[in-house]
């Protein structure tokens, strides 16, 4: 699970543009949004598109969407359980 924690936190810093943040930066349990990482909606979709390319992930209502965006470790305890890739 850490691994999964590590890659999920470098792909998120890549694919928001995170600059000059490293995946150590990034608290694991932190809020994504609001007072934690301060994402927005835009963030939101980018993060949609990452778990479906990388691993198959598509989400059918926002109400799992948001549940699953939580924190880092929400979203890598979705991956482990639904991953298709």
């Amino acid at each position: 699970m850490e691994e999964l924690i590590k890659t999920l936190k470098q792909q998120i810093i890549e694919a928001l543009n995170l600059e000059g943040l490293t995946v150590d930066d990034i608290d694991t349990d932190a809020p994504l949004f609001g007072e934690g990482l301060g994402l927005d909606s835009i963030d939101a979709l980018e993060l949609i598109v990452l778990l479906d390319k990388h691993y198959g992930i598509k989400f059918t209502d926002a109400k799992t969407g948001k549940a699953v965006f939580q924190s880092v470790r929400a979203i890598a305890e979705y991956v482990q359980a639904h991953r298709t890739k």
